[in-house]
């Protein structure tokens, strides 16, 4: 037992050099900087005057003063370990093992955590995110592969400490979504779940098929970080918009079904279309379409390098073979893997209860290090 002290020890030893590199990497002391000048911007005379700039001083300063705790409680962590490590050795006690087992794969996973936040160094990844789900040709099918992406991606949010929004949902015509789209908000949302964005092909034994024959589905995911609306970067003209109204269906409840509530815009420039339903007040959801609008633009104006919005063009992800991000596969065997990074599980189940840790920290760590697998 002693021995397995001793090799944690080691262990330990080496782990020390990563936290070091961690807290260069997160920038510990210009945030502890940061921590002293917001302090002193929070006490200066007149601060709570304007209620909107305190507001987002003291949401940095706790975004801040988080990311300070949390390194800070990991070397304290570490240091707990290493104690734990040397009265076992010292006493000859090894009733300790077992804590310093679970605390030591615990304090690698906090680590891992930390170093991918390392990894989201984008102008939005910060910010909430807007992810849509849309079913591909193929009727039912389609619509409850859709769906059930829909379920996997919340249950990701709330395993996560996020929340969601729904905004916009469209049932199935006998099963599923034919669309849908929801808001996540919490810190890091866009830069976690980017990576999802495109399009996902389903291999199964069909459930809606008597005859039990295996089905191929496809289903575009869409993830647009939430941008604030005083962004200068996009001036979107009121004789560009052209505004829809129709009634309200699905997940929104049934009380915003009786009256014609739901909006849809249609930014006529470029054919972007974006829907929200989920209010009672007609003002309210086009207010929702509004910031999506603006959020999609600016979205595509960065991601394009574009100068204006006029060269913007609504772009529809192909949703079809070949064109897949990912693929699922439950028959004749079970496997889920990434065709960009290579990363893969059997455990479909596990992923489909929202487990895609795996996923996007590959696909982050590729970006990082622009260490993409090439389709043949």
């Amino acid at each position: 037992m002693m021995i397995e002290f001793d090799e944690y020890k080691v262990k330990l030893n080496g782990l020390k050099p990563k936290l070091d590199e961690l807290a260069a990497s997160l920038g510990i002391e210009r945030c502890k900087e940061d921590i002293e000048r917001l302090h002193a911007q929070i006490e200066s005379p007149g601060f709570w005057d304007n209620a909107e700039v305190s507001q987002k001083v003291m949401k940095q300063a706790r975004q801040v003063e988080a990311k300070v705790e949390r390194y800070e409680k990991m070397c304290s962590h570490w240091e707990d370990l290493m104690t734990i490590c040397e009265m076992a050795i010292e006493e000859n006690d090894d009733s300790m093992l077992e804590e310093l087992k679970e605390g030591y794969t615990a304090l690698e996973e906090e680590m891992e955590r930390e170093r991918l936040e390392t990894l989201l160094s984008g102008e939005y990844d910060g910010n909430n995110a807007i992810v849509s789900f849309q079913a591909g040709a193929g009727g039912t099918e389609a619509q409850d592969w859709a769906q059930m992406l829909y379920r996997m991606y919340t249950h990701w949010v709330e395993g996560h400490g996020l929340s969601y929004k729904i905004l916009d949902y469209l049932d199935g015509d006998e099963a599923g979504i034919k669309s849908a789209s929801i808001l996540v908000e919490g810190t890091n949302a866009y830069g976690l779940l980017k990576s999802e964005n495109g399009v996902h092909r389903l291999v199964r034994v069909s459930p809606f098929d008597a005859n039990a024959r295996r089905q191929t589905s496809f289903a575009a995911v869409e993830v647009i970080p939430e941008i604030a609306d005083d962004t200068k970067d996009v001036d979107i003209r009121p004789e560009d918009i052209e505004m829809q109204v129709y009634r309200s269906s699905g997940a929104g409840g049934q009380h915003i079904n009786k009256t014609s509530s739901a909006v849809r815009l249609i930014h006529k420039p470029t054919g972007i279309v974006v829907s929200c339903q989920t209010q009672r007040d007609q003002f309210q959801n086009k207010e929702t379409c509004m910031r999506m609008l603006r959020s999609k633009l600016i979205e595509i104006k960065e991601r394009e390098h574009l100068d204006k919005i006029s060269d913007i063009k609504g772009t529809q992800l192909k949703i079809e073979w070949g064109s897949q991000i990912r693929n699922y596969v439950f028959m004749p065997y079970t496997l889920v893997k990434d065709t960009r990074t290579g990363f893969e599980t059997s455990n479909i189940n596990a992923v489909m209860d929202g487990d895609l840790d795996g996923f996007i920290n590959a696909y982050l760590t590729c970006a990082a290090t622009n260490t993409w697998v090439t389709k043949s």
